[in-house]
């Protein structure tokens, strides 16, 4: 049971050290494209978190299917099968995170063909000069 304890909490410590250096690569990095790859990194973290959340420590964990109906089987699928909504959420949250970081990416291709840099100051003071100025 140690081994069980020992690797769910060096688990736990590196989601939350992911989650930290991702958060930290968001806020303190002047690369839009390190932002970026931040920023997918903590969506990873997230999705990985929900999927902890309908994890059952009961074995055999099964999965969520009702092949026959019955009142034995229901009872053994409430004991024993993961839950399916964290993984819907997963896979909604994976199409999600995968149409904002493309428009991300659009935005900060065109951000370097109009300023020549991915510099997060420096487009900012491009962009904000540009408007004053118009």
């Amino acid at each position: 049971m140690s081994e069980d304890i020992f690797t769910w909490s060096l688990l736990l410590i590196m989601l939350f050290t992911n989650t930290l250096l991702s958060i930290y690569g968001i806020v303190y990095r002047r690369s839009l494209t390190k932002k970026l790859i931040a920023l997918t990194i903590l969506s990873d973290t997230a999705n990985l978190v929900f999927i902890l959340i309908g994890f059952r420590f009961i074995q055999p964990a099964v999965p969520p299917v009702l092949t026959e109906l019955s009142l034995e089987n229901l009872e053994y699928l409430k004991q024993h099968a993961v839950d399916p909504l964290p993984q819907a959420l997963v896979l909604t949250g994976i199409v999600i995170s995968m149409a904002v970081n493309a428009l991300i990416a659009f935005g900060i291709i065109q951000a370097y063909r109009i300023t020549g840099s991915t510099d997060a100051k420096l487009v900012v003071k491009y962009f904000s000069e540009g408007v004053k100025g118009e």
